[in-house]
Protein backbone atom coordinates (compact mmCIF):
# COMPACT_ATOMS: atom_id res chain seq x y z
CA UNK A 1 0.00 0.00 0.00
CA UNK A 2 1.20 3.43 -0.95
CA UNK A 3 -0.45 5.46 1.57
CA UNK A 4 -0.52 4.11 5.15
CA UNK A 5 -4.16 4.04 6.71
CA UNK A 6 -3.13 4.26 10.56
CA UNK A 7 -2.28 7.09 12.33
CA UNK A 8 0.15 6.59 14.20
CA UNK A 9 3.42 3.98 14.26
CA UNK A 10 4.21 2.72 18.06
CA UNK A 11 8.10 2.17 18.16
CA UNK A 12 9.32 -0.39 21.10
CA UNK A 13 12.79 -0.58 22.40
CA UNK A 14 14.30 -3.02 24.19
CA UNK A 15 18.00 -2.18 25.56
CA UNK A 16 17.34 1.03 26.37
CA UNK A 17 14.35 -0.04 29.00
CA UNK A 18 16.93 -1.76 30.99
CA UNK A 19 18.80 1.38 31.56
CA UNK A 20 17.63 2.34 34.59
CA UNK A 21 17.62 5.94 35.92
CA UNK A 22 19.51 7.23 32.77
CA UNK A 23 16.42 5.78 30.41
CA UNK A 24 14.70 8.77 29.35
CA UNK A 25 18.37 10.19 28.09
CA UNK A 26 18.54 7.20 26.04
CA UNK A 27 14.69 7.44 25.24
CA UNK A 28 14.83 11.23 23.84
CA UNK A 29 18.13 10.17 21.83
CA UNK A 30 16.00 7.68 20.41
CA UNK A 31 13.07 9.97 19.14
CA UNK A 32 15.50 12.71 18.18
CA UNK A 33 16.63 10.36 15.78
CA UNK A 34 13.47 9.21 14.67
CA UNK A 35 12.47 13.04 13.94
CA UNK A 36 15.92 13.63 11.74
CA UNK A 37 15.24 10.19 9.78
CA UNK A 38 11.51 11.36 9.11
CA UNK A 39 11.85 15.21 9.25
CA UNK A 40 11.55 15.44 5.45
CA UNK A 41 8.01 13.36 5.07
CA UNK A 42 5.94 16.30 6.42
CA UNK A 43 2.97 16.04 8.89
CA UNK A 44 5.07 13.74 10.97
CA UNK A 45 5.81 14.39 14.92
CA UNK A 46 6.92 12.23 18.04
CA UNK A 47 5.82 11.47 21.07
CA UNK A 48 7.03 9.43 23.97
CA UNK A 49 4.19 7.81 25.92
CA UNK A 50 5.96 5.53 28.36
CA UNK A 51 7.78 2.55 27.97
CA UNK A 52 6.99 3.36 23.88
CA UNK A 53 7.74 6.12 21.12
CA UNK A 54 4.78 7.03 18.84
CA UNK A 55 5.25 8.71 15.68
CA UNK A 56 2.08 10.50 15.36
CA UNK A 57 0.37 10.77 11.40
CA UNK A 58 -0.87 13.72 10.65
CA UNK A 59 -1.29 13.38 6.89
CA UNK A 60 -0.82 10.22 4.80
CA UNK A 61 2.48 9.22 4.44
CA UNK A 62 3.91 6.47 2.29
CA UNK A 63 4.44 3.36 4.54
CA UNK A 64 7.50 1.47 2.51
CA UNK A 65 9.36 4.93 2.43
CA UNK A 66 8.31 5.33 6.44
CA UNK A 67 9.75 1.56 7.06
CA UNK A 68 12.59 2.06 5.64
CA UNK A 69 13.49 5.04 7.61
CA UNK A 70 12.54 3.70 10.82
CA UNK A 71 14.34 0.26 10.17
CA UNK A 72 17.59 2.38 9.83
CA UNK A 73 17.18 4.15 13.22
CA UNK A 74 19.44 2.09 16.23
CA UNK A 75 17.58 1.47 19.13
CA UNK A 76 14.40 0.40 17.61
CA UNK A 77 13.73 -3.06 18.70
CA UNK A 78 10.21 -3.10 16.69
CA UNK A 79 7.49 -0.84 15.24
CA UNK A 80 3.74 -1.28 14.09
CA UNK A 81 1.62 0.70 12.24
CA UNK A 82 -1.40 1.47 14.78
CA UNK A 83 -4.57 2.92 15.26
CA UNK A 84 -6.06 4.73 18.10
CA UNK A 85 -8.85 4.56 19.76
CA UNK A 86 -10.40 5.51 22.63
CA UNK A 87 -10.25 3.67 26.06
CA UNK A 88 -13.82 2.24 26.07
CA UNK A 89 -13.99 -1.54 25.23
CA UNK A 90 -16.87 -0.22 22.92
CA UNK A 91 -14.49 1.85 21.06
CA UNK A 92 -11.98 -1.16 20.21
CA UNK A 93 -14.52 -3.11 19.41
CA UNK A 94 -15.96 -0.34 17.06
CA UNK A 95 -12.77 -0.45 15.51
CA UNK A 96 -12.26 -4.34 15.17
CA UNK A 97 -15.51 -3.93 13.72
CA UNK A 98 -14.24 -2.08 10.66
CA UNK A 99 -10.49 -3.18 10.60
CA UNK A 100 -11.87 -6.71 10.13
CA UNK A 101 -14.12 -6.20 7.69
CA UNK A 102 -10.46 -5.90 5.48
CA UNK A 103 -9.37 -9.60 6.64
CA UNK A 104 -10.04 -13.32 6.61
CA UNK A 105 -8.18 -15.54 8.83
CA UNK A 106 -8.69 -18.81 10.74
CA UNK A 107 -7.39 -18.14 14.06
CA UNK A 108 -6.11 -15.56 16.11
CA UNK A 109 -5.50 -14.27 19.50
CA UNK A 110 -5.82 -10.95 21.34
CA UNK A 111 -2.56 -9.63 22.91
CA UNK A 112 -3.63 -7.02 25.57
CA UNK A 113 -1.27 -4.79 27.40
CA UNK A 114 -1.88 -2.30 30.12
CA UNK A 115 0.36 0.97 31.21
CA UNK A 116 -2.69 1.99 33.10
CA UNK A 117 -2.97 -0.47 36.05
CA UNK A 118 -5.92 1.57 37.41
CA UNK A 119 -8.29 0.43 34.13
CA UNK A 120 -11.15 -1.55 35.26
CA UNK A 121 -10.42 -4.65 32.96
CA UNK A 122 -7.12 -6.72 33.94
CA UNK A 123 -5.43 -7.62 30.48
CA UNK A 124 -6.82 -11.01 30.67
CA UNK A 125 -10.46 -9.61 31.19
CA UNK A 126 -9.71 -7.33 28.23
CA UNK A 127 -8.07 -10.61 26.13
CA UNK A 128 -11.95 -12.29 26.92
CA UNK A 129 -13.94 -9.65 26.34
CA UNK A 130 -12.40 -8.57 23.02
CA UNK A 131 -11.17 -12.30 21.95
CA UNK A 132 -15.22 -13.24 22.33
CA UNK A 133 -16.47 -10.06 20.24
CA UNK A 134 -14.01 -11.07 17.34
CA UNK A 135 -15.12 -14.85 17.14
CA UNK A 136 -18.66 -13.82 17.18
CA UNK A 137 -17.67 -11.49 14.31
CA UNK A 138 -15.51 -13.68 12.03
CA UNK A 139 -16.34 -17.42 13.70
CA UNK A 140 -12.94 -17.46 13.52
CA UNK A 141 -10.92 -19.99 16.58
CA UNK A 142 -8.62 -18.99 19.05
CA UNK A 143 -5.31 -19.69 19.18
CA UNK A 144 -2.92 -18.78 21.94
CA UNK A 145 0.54 -20.26 20.58
CA UNK A 146 0.61 -20.34 16.80
CA UNK A 147 -2.32 -17.71 15.51
CA UNK A 148 -2.23 -16.53 11.84
CA UNK A 149 -3.54 -13.09 13.11
CA UNK A 150 -2.43 -11.36 16.45
CA UNK A 151 -4.43 -8.48 17.53
CA UNK A 152 -2.28 -6.38 19.79
CA UNK A 153 -4.27 -3.79 22.11
CA UNK A 154 -1.86 -1.47 24.00
CA UNK A 155 -4.12 0.59 26.64
CA UNK A 156 -2.25 3.83 27.45
CA UNK A 157 -3.72 6.46 29.89
CA UNK A 158 -5.51 8.49 27.37
CA UNK A 159 -5.88 6.27 24.91
CA UNK A 160 -5.86 2.62 23.41
CA UNK A 161 -3.23 1.71 20.47
CA UNK A 162 -4.18 -1.47 18.51
CA UNK A 163 -2.22 -2.74 15.49
CA UNK A 164 -1.73 -6.16 13.37
CA UNK A 165 1.67 -6.41 12.90
CA UNK A 166 4.79 -6.14 14.23
CA UNK A 167 8.17 -4.81 12.13
CA UNK A 168 11.40 -5.80 12.90
CA UNK A 169 13.91 -3.00 13.93
CA UNK A 170 17.89 -2.95 13.97
CA UNK A 171 17.74 -3.00 17.86
CA UNK A 172 20.88 -1.83 19.78
CA UNK A 173 21.08 1.73 20.91
CA UNK A 174 20.73 5.01 19.98
CA UNK A 175 23.15 6.97 17.56
CA UNK A 176 24.93 10.16 20.16
CA UNK A 177 24.89 7.95 23.26
CA UNK A 178 28.44 6.81 23.37
CA UNK A 179 30.60 9.23 22.41
CA UNK A 180 32.35 9.82 18.70
CA UNK A 181 34.80 7.32 17.32
CA UNK A 182 37.08 7.97 14.38
CA UNK A 183 36.59 5.02 11.55
CA UNK A 184 39.48 3.89 8.91
CA UNK A 185 37.37 3.28 6.22
CA UNK A 186 38.87 1.51 2.74
CA UNK A 187 36.61 0.46 0.05
CA UNK A 188 36.49 -3.09 0.92
CA UNK A 189 34.43 -5.15 3.04
CA UNK A 190 35.53 -5.39 6.67
CA UNK A 191 35.54 -1.56 7.60
CA UNK A 192 32.06 -1.01 6.83
CA UNK A 193 30.69 -3.49 8.78
CA UNK A 194 32.80 -2.26 11.32
CA UNK A 195 31.42 0.97 11.39
CA UNK A 196 28.20 0.21 11.78
CA UNK A 197 28.62 -2.02 14.24
CA UNK A 198 29.90 1.03 15.91
CA UNK A 199 26.90 3.16 15.27
CA UNK A 200 24.90 0.27 16.74
CA UNK A 201 26.14 0.36 20.13
CA UNK A 202 25.12 4.39 20.38
CA UNK A 203 28.51 6.09 18.82
CA UNK A 204 28.55 8.97 15.82
CA UNK A 205 31.58 7.94 13.41
CA UNK A 206 33.56 10.01 11.19
CA UNK A 207 35.09 8.33 8.61
CA UNK A 208 39.48 9.03 7.13
CA UNK A 209 40.12 7.08 4.09
CA UNK A 210 43.58 6.52 2.91
CA UNK A 211 44.25 6.54 -1.06
CA UNK A 212 47.09 5.81 -3.34
CA UNK A 213 47.49 8.47 -5.39
CA UNK A 214 49.50 10.11 -6.96
CA UNK A 215 50.34 6.28 -8.15
CA UNK A 216 47.12 4.58 -8.41
CA UNK A 217 43.90 5.98 -9.23
CA UNK A 218 40.95 7.37 -7.11
CA UNK A 219 38.38 4.37 -7.53
CA UNK A 220 39.02 3.33 -3.49
CA UNK A 221 38.20 7.05 -2.56
CA UNK A 222 34.47 7.04 -5.02
CA UNK A 223 34.08 3.52 -3.54
CA UNK A 224 34.17 4.83 0.15
CA UNK A 225 32.48 8.30 -0.53
CA UNK A 226 29.21 5.47 -1.70
CA UNK A 227 29.48 3.34 0.98
CA UNK A 228 29.84 6.86 3.96
CA UNK A 229 26.94 7.92 2.08
CA UNK A 230 24.73 4.37 2.63
CA UNK A 231 25.53 4.36 6.06
CA UNK A 232 25.39 7.73 6.64
CA UNK A 233 21.17 6.80 6.57
CA UNK A 234 21.93 5.72 10.44
CA UNK A 235 23.37 8.50 11.62
CA UNK A 236 22.18 11.66 9.43
CA UNK A 237 25.51 13.54 9.04
CA UNK A 238 29.07 11.87 8.51
CA UNK A 239 32.42 13.58 7.96
CA UNK A 240 35.01 11.77 5.68
CA UNK A 241 38.63 12.95 5.41
CA UNK A 242 40.26 11.92 2.38
CA UNK A 243 44.11 11.43 2.50
CA UNK A 244 46.86 10.56 -0.27
CA UNK A 245 48.91 8.27 0.88
CA UNK A 246 51.10 7.21 -2.22
CA UNK A 247 53.82 9.09 -1.72
CA UNK A 248 54.28 8.26 2.42
CA UNK A 249 54.26 5.05 1.13
CA UNK A 250 56.75 5.78 -1.77
CA UNK A 251 59.13 7.16 1.19
CA UNK A 252 58.46 4.46 3.65
CA UNK A 253 59.72 1.79 0.51
CA UNK A 254 62.97 3.98 0.27
CA UNK A 255 64.39 3.36 3.28
CA UNK A 256 62.27 0.31 5.40
CA UNK A 257 63.09 -3.26 5.08
CA UNK A 258 60.51 -4.75 2.98
CA UNK A 259 58.86 -7.60 5.05
CA UNK A 260 58.40 -4.55 8.08
CA UNK A 261 56.92 -2.16 5.00
CA UNK A 262 52.61 -3.57 5.68
CA UNK A 263 53.25 -2.63 9.06
CA UNK A 264 54.92 0.94 8.50
CA UNK A 265 52.29 1.73 6.33
CA UNK A 266 49.57 0.92 9.04
CA UNK A 267 51.36 2.77 11.58
CA UNK A 268 51.19 6.04 9.77
CA UNK A 269 47.57 5.97 8.99
CA UNK A 270 46.82 5.24 12.58
CA UNK A 271 49.14 8.33 13.29
CA UNK A 272 47.54 10.73 11.05
CA UNK A 273 44.15 9.41 11.74
CA UNK A 274 44.86 10.54 15.38
CA UNK A 275 45.46 14.05 14.13
CA UNK A 276 42.40 14.00 13.05
CA UNK A 277 40.39 12.24 15.39
CA UNK A 278 41.46 14.99 17.60
CA UNK A 279 40.83 17.44 15.37
CA UNK A 280 36.78 16.17 15.63
CA UNK A 281 37.04 15.57 19.14
CA UNK A 282 36.87 11.69 18.54
CA UNK A 283 37.70 9.69 21.51
CA UNK A 284 38.79 6.37 19.45
CA UNK A 285 40.40 4.60 16.87
CA UNK A 286 37.96 1.99 14.84
CA UNK A 287 39.59 -0.22 11.96
CA UNK A 288 37.72 -3.50 10.88
CA UNK A 289 40.71 -5.56 11.53
CA UNK A 290 40.28 -9.50 12.51
CA UNK A 291 42.69 -11.58 13.68
CA UNK A 292 44.53 -13.68 11.30
CA UNK A 293 42.70 -12.96 8.17
CA UNK A 294 45.83 -11.13 6.64
CA UNK A 295 49.53 -10.47 7.33
CA UNK A 296 49.12 -7.15 9.10
CA UNK A 297 46.71 -8.94 11.62
CA UNK A 298 48.66 -11.32 12.99
CA UNK A 299 48.57 -10.61 17.06
CA UNK A 300 52.11 -9.53 16.87
CA UNK A 301 51.34 -7.44 13.72
CA UNK A 302 48.12 -5.83 15.74
CA UNK A 303 50.37 -5.03 18.56
CA UNK A 304 53.50 -3.57 16.69
CA UNK A 305 50.59 -1.42 15.12
CA UNK A 306 48.94 -0.41 18.22
CA UNK A 307 52.43 0.56 19.52
CA UNK A 308 52.15 3.30 17.80
CA UNK A 309 48.88 4.60 18.76
CA UNK A 310 47.60 6.88 21.90
CA UNK A 311 43.99 6.45 21.34
CA UNK A 312 42.26 3.54 22.30
CA UNK A 313 42.13 1.26 19.20
CA UNK A 314 38.27 -0.68 18.13
CA UNK A 315 38.03 -3.59 16.27
CA UNK A 316 34.41 -4.78 16.41
CA UNK A 317 35.32 -7.62 13.93
CA UNK A 318 38.37 -9.18 16.02
CA UNK A 319 36.85 -12.57 16.62
CA UNK A 320 34.53 -12.43 13.21
CA UNK A 321 35.54 -14.92 10.20
CA UNK A 322 35.29 -13.88 6.77
CA UNK A 323 31.74 -15.74 5.76
CA UNK A 324 30.48 -14.38 8.94
CA UNK A 325 31.59 -10.74 8.11
CA UNK A 326 30.24 -11.31 4.17
CA UNK A 327 26.90 -12.10 5.37
CA UNK A 328 26.75 -8.76 7.39
CA UNK A 329 27.98 -6.94 4.76
CA UNK A 330 24.95 -8.13 2.50
CA UNK A 331 22.68 -7.59 4.91
CA UNK A 332 23.91 -4.17 5.57
CA UNK A 333 23.76 -3.17 2.37
CA UNK A 334 27.40 -2.05 2.11
CA UNK A 335 28.63 -5.88 -0.21
CA UNK A 336 27.68 -4.76 -3.78
CA UNK A 337 29.75 -1.76 -3.44
CA UNK A 338 32.56 -3.13 -1.22
CA UNK A 339 33.33 -5.97 -4.07
CA UNK A 340 33.37 -3.38 -6.82
CA UNK A 341 37.04 -3.55 -7.93
CA UNK A 342 39.56 -0.79 -7.02
CA UNK A 343 43.24 0.18 -6.71
CA UNK A 344 43.51 -0.45 -2.79
CA UNK A 345 46.81 1.64 -1.55
CA UNK A 346 47.56 -0.81 0.82
CA UNK A 347 48.09 -3.19 -2.14
CA UNK A 348 50.43 -0.57 -3.63
CA UNK A 349 54.49 -1.39 -2.95
CA UNK A 350 53.39 -4.55 -0.95
CA UNK A 351 56.84 -6.79 -0.80
CA UNK A 352 56.42 -10.77 -1.45
CA UNK A 353 57.25 -11.95 1.75
CA UNK A 354 55.92 -9.60 4.24
CA UNK A 355 56.54 -10.27 7.92
CA UNK A 356 53.22 -11.63 9.90
CA UNK A 357 55.18 -11.66 13.15
CA UNK A 358 57.21 -7.52 13.32
CA UNK A 359 58.86 -6.90 16.57
CA UNK A 360 58.31 -3.58 18.14
CA UNK A 361 61.73 -3.14 18.24
CA UNK A 362 62.82 -3.80 14.77
CA UNK A 363 59.87 -1.64 13.76
CA UNK A 364 60.94 1.68 15.82
CA UNK A 365 64.41 0.94 14.42
CA UNK A 366 63.02 1.23 10.99
CA UNK A 367 61.01 4.20 11.81
CA UNK A 368 64.22 5.98 13.14
CA UNK A 369 65.42 6.45 9.62
CA UNK A 370 62.34 8.08 8.41
CA UNK A 371 61.47 11.27 9.66
CA UNK A 372 58.42 10.54 11.38
CA UNK A 373 56.83 13.87 12.14
CA UNK A 374 57.12 15.69 8.20
CA UNK A 375 55.49 12.54 7.14
CA UNK A 376 52.00 12.94 9.03
CA UNK A 377 52.38 16.06 8.39
CA UNK A 378 52.19 15.74 4.29
CA UNK A 379 49.20 13.10 5.04
CA UNK A 380 47.51 15.59 6.94
CA UNK A 381 47.90 18.27 4.37
CA UNK A 382 46.42 16.11 1.67
CA UNK A 383 43.60 15.41 4.00
CA UNK A 384 40.52 16.96 1.91
CA UNK A 385 36.70 16.69 3.76
CA UNK A 386 33.92 16.26 2.39
CA UNK A 387 30.29 16.32 4.43
CA UNK A 388 26.95 13.83 3.66
CA UNK A 389 23.77 14.06 5.05
CA UNK A 390 20.21 11.57 5.40
CA UNK A 391 17.81 12.03 4.27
Amino acid sequence: MAGLRSDCVVVHYHEIALKGENRPMFVRRLAENLRKATHDLGGVRILTPYGRILIQLEKEVSWPVLRERIRGVFGVANFSPATRTAREPEAMEAFLDSALAERTFESFRIAARRSDKNYPLTSVELNYRLGRYVQDRTRARVDLKNPEVTIHVELLRKEVLVYFEKHAGPGGLPVGVSGHVLSLISGGIDSPVASYLMMKRGCTVGFVHFHGSPYLTKASLEKAEELVQHLTRHQFKSRLYAVAFGEIQRLIVLSAPPPLRVVLYRRFMLRIAEEIARRERARAIVTGENLGQVASQTLENLTAIQAAARLPILRPLIGFDKEEIIDLAKTIGTYPVSIQPDQDCCRLFIPPHPSVAAEIDEVDKAERELNVPDLVKMGLETAQRMEFTFP
